[in-house]
């Protein structure tokens, strides 16, 4: 099974660099990493390049232009490019633990998506993370019990790593609240299906849920991968969130349909 990461990101060059150090250090190398960048300046580019010399693993870069928050493009542009079976989506400020890619091998199951879910880092522990480089994606679970007991993260108990039974992580099949691209993994074929990340979508926020509910339109069943996948999501300013009621109205409609597929999505660029 090929496995494609798909990272998100726009101009925070110095997160971007602490999430590829995670890369950097899986247990299992065999991957490749797609880089979706919604018009970042050359600063990205240049962390993009270190981590380019230094890994094992194909790294790519999928730039578009700077025209407000795109994200949904930038995902789409850079699932058109590969042709790895299986995308883990996530973001440039998600670090992942050492393992990330070999549990999501191991939970990567056809007509499922897997949704992980995240650790949110205080502001001051992220500045620390930053500015002094600080390899989180080795830390074990004792090591997260201390920095949640600090404050320095908002809660401990997604850091384990538990041996759940597939039978309690398929318990929720129609769920779609929760699921989110800094921590989403779907079969390419099904991307393909619904015409990935629906462009309409009119800034932040929605376009993650509205991904979701086609995939459950579409017969596709959410796996929680919760114990297993977990992400460090470094802090940042919440988006302006201007267009978000608009967003959520687009989301309704949707809930209240069975369409499946995209209006301006993923074929585009295929």
């Amino acid at each position: 099974m090929r496995i494609a990461v798909v990272i998100t990101t726009y101009n925070r060059p110095d997160a971007l660099a602490a999430v590829l150090d995670g890369y950097l250090a899986q247990t299992d190398p065999d991957f490749e990493i797609i880089v979706a960048d919604d018009g970042s300046t050359d600063d990205t580019r240049q962390v993009i390049d270190d981590c380019r010399n230094r890994a094992p693993f194909s790294v790519r870069h999928a730039w578009q232009e700077d025209c407000g928050f795109r994200a949904a493009a930038a995902r789409n542009r850079a699932v058109a490019a590969t042709p790895a079976d299986y995308v883990i989506f996530t973001d440039g400020d998600c670090i992942p633990p050492a393992d990330f890619i070999a549990r999501h091998r191991a939970l990567a199951e056809p007509g499922w998506f897997v949704a992980g879910n995240r650790v949110l880092l205080s502001e001051k522990f992220t500045r620390r993370v930053l500015q002094e480089r600080l390899p989180v994606h080795l830390r074990s679970a004792l090591a997260w019990l201390f920095a949640r007991w600090r404050g320095e993260i908002n809660r401990w108990l997604p850091t384990l790593r538990l041996a759940i039974p597939d039978s309690w992580r398929r318990s929720q099949p129609g769920r779609w609240k929760g699921a989110k691209t800094c921590n989403l993994a779907v079969w390419r074929r099904d991307l393909i299906k619904v015409n990935g990340l629906d462009e309409a979508y009119s800034g932040w926020g929605m376009e993650d849920s509205d991904l979701v509910v086609r995939l459950l339109h579409a017969g596709v069943r959410h796996k929680s991968g919760r114990f297993a996948v977990p992400v460090l999501h470094l802090w940042h300013k919440e988006n302006d969130r201007g267009t978000l009621p608009e967003n959520v109205a687009r989301l309704e409609a949707l809930l209240h349909s069975s369409r499946i597929r995209a209006a301006q999505g993923l074929g585009q660029y295929l």
